[in-house]
């Protein structure tokens, strides 16, 4: 196995390449094809409803309920995670544990059916672990791999061939869902479902195999020879504690922290059900043209996110970056408001370019604000911990409180217009940050 230097050509290219690898779930499975592959059962089926834990459920708040369990899991993990890749050599292993659990589980999605609900929920489940789970230790090799000033060049490259791998993956998967028949499966829409069904797979394999161009470069680990203990492995947490009382004394950081905490469980909530909402709410008139339609809707939204981010970077430093988020707020609650009354393609395609624009936006935009208000004397990386696992539970409650007014309504546009409550909040408490305190 090589033994490269820190900072060379190859390693750093080896690191970057595990987004080319893993990106493919976020866009494929999260966001595009599997959404319309999960309605589609039901409607195949002819059934709203379904029996689960002795229960019946509507589809929607049920992959809102699964998507939030999932994600009280990772919250939970992260700090335990984290204490280990900084203490312990092998993070290779635990990475390509989390690897393996999260492309294998993308696959095993294949045999995802109304008939075995609680194994299919429990695939779709690991899959979303193993992919945020992974991102641990994958983003704690940066500093390893990298020195101080190449870190942002290398993350940045990382982001990229992440985006083109995972676009190349979702257009071919897209080919075969719409022409089945070019593939040998066949005509019609149970044809189509089986190309979703293979598109889960092509994620798994895709996943697993280009990773291993990563692992066989990149080092076992910074420190060898250490056993996690349970010292250990609860310092993730101590550090997380740590992070909280010196919020306290940091009025600035409190305020701009709680702010995002409230406006981001609505960003990432409207992120995660976007393509459940166009299948359920829009009249696309055909099977086909609403696979289309849903998926392109998807593209737009990548495409468009990134020249968001670069605006919104452009926008601060000429007019800061509170204000800025203001106006995307802003801009998020009028979105909300239109959603609410959409029915056809076109509007869904507007909004979904509209929605790409400030999602990029205000992503960028928070994490880079986080990052200059942190204490020039403390551990950025607790800091970001915090962050990251705020953004989490975050999100468990707003698809929680989503999915039960999806429930109790009986439509997923009550819900949309419910999240202007939480932008209309995140605004105000934006406004109670000083900007004065911002570099």
């Amino acid at each position: 196995m090589p033994n490269l230097p820190k900072g060379s050509k190859k390693l750093v290219n080896a690191w970057a390449f595990y987004d080319w690898a893993n990106s493919v779930y976020t866009l494929v499975i999260a966001s595009a094809i599997f959404p319309i592959y999960y309605q589609s059962l039901f409607k195949t089926a002819n059934v709203d409803m379904v029996l689960v834990f002795g229960g019946e459920i509507r589809s929607t708040p049920l992959i809102s309920y699964t998507t939030a369990a999932a994600f009280l899991l990772v919250a939970f993990i992260s700090p335990l995670l984290s204490g280990i890749a900084d203490y312990v050599g092998n993070k290779k292993f635990f990475l390509k544990f989390f690897c393996y659990l999260g492309g294998l589980s993308s696959m095993a999605l294949y045999y995802f059916s109304l008939e075995h609900i609680h194994i299919s929920l429990l695939s779709y489940f690991l899959a979303l672990v193993g992919f945020w789970g992974s991102l641990v230790f994958y983003n704690s090799y940066l500093p390893d791999v990298a020195y101080p000033e190449q870190q942002d060049a290398v993350s940045a490259r990382g982001f990229a061939w992440g985006y083109v791998g995972s676009v190349l993956l979702l257009i071919f998967n897209l080919i075969m869902v719409l022409n089945p028949e070019f593939f040998g499966l066949g005509e019609g829409n149970e044809a189509s479902m089986k190309a979703m069904q293979i598109s889960f797979v092509s994620v798994g394999v895709w996943w697993i195999v280009f990773s291993q161009y990563t692992f066989y470069y990149l080092p076992k680990g910074n420190i060898k020879g250490r056993k996690v203990t349970s010292k250990i492995l609860f310092n993730g947490f101590k550090e997380l504690k740590k992070v909280q009382v010196s919020l306290v004394q940091n009025l600035v950081l409190k305020r701009f922290l709680t702010a995002f905490f409230v406006y981001s469980m609505a960003v990432q909530t409207i992120l995660l059900v976007a393509t459940y909402f166009g299948e359920q709410e829009i009249d696309w008139g055909g099977d086909d043209e609403k696979t289309l339609g849903l998926i392109s809707s998807i593209l737009i939204i990548q495409l468009v996110a990134m020249v968001g981010a670069l605006l919104a970077s452009r926008a601060s430093s000429k007019f800061g970056n509170i204000p800025v988020l203001v106006i995307i707020n802003g801009i998020w609650i009028m979105i909300c408001v239109v959603a609410f009354f959409i029915h056809t393609p076109m509007h869904f395609y507007i909004t979904a370019g509209v929605v790409g624009m400030v999602m990029g936006g205000i992503q960028s935009l928070s994490r880079s604000t986080y990052s200059k208000l942190l204490p020039e004397t403390k551990d950025t990386t607790s800091y970001f911990s915090f962050f990251d696992v705020a953004e989490k539970i975050g999100i468990v409650i707003e698809m929680l409180i989503y999915g039960l007014i999806d429930q109790l309504t009986g439509s997923m546009r009550n819900s949309i217009l419910f999240l202007v409550l939480f932008f209309v909040i995140g605004l105000i408490l934006l406004l109670r940050v000083p900007q004065n305190k911002i570099k």
